[in-house]
């Protein structure tokens, strides 16, 4: 994983597939609230007049200077769960997300903090 201090820094930057494709902008890092470490991206995405924010796993990801690069494709992350960009996760979403991406989650303990 990588240092969370700047996880501010990030925000605009163009999240992209290992591939390159363009998956959406970074808007904000969710933090496992155990490590407080990065663990999803909200990460707008649709077309204009019409965004939401989709949630994207960072394990695995890299930052580089224009682009954060994620492990997971454009097409898994298009389908995962997504709150309005107003909106904010909820802790009946939480299990959703994780369960899209096949990674554990412990029902009863809130997981995810915004950062």
């Amino acid at each position: 994983m990588f240092p969370a201090e700047n996880i501010r820094d990030w925000r605009t930057m163009n999240v992209v597939d290992p591939e390159g494709s363009k998956i959406g902008t970074l808007e904000s890092v969710y933090v496992d609230t155990t490590t407080d470490q990065p663990f999803f991206a909200a990460v707008t995405t649709g077309i204009i007049g019409r965004h939401k924010l989709t949630f994207v796993p960072l394990t695995g990801a890299t930052v580089s200077p224009d682009h954060v690069r994620v492990a997971v494709s454009k097409d898994l992350a298009k389908n995962a769960p997504s709150i309005d960009t107003d909106g904010e996760l909820t802790a009946e979403q939480e299990p959703d997300v994780f369960a899209h991406y096949s990674l554990p989650y412990t029902p009863g303990v809130r997981r995810l903090a915004r950062r």
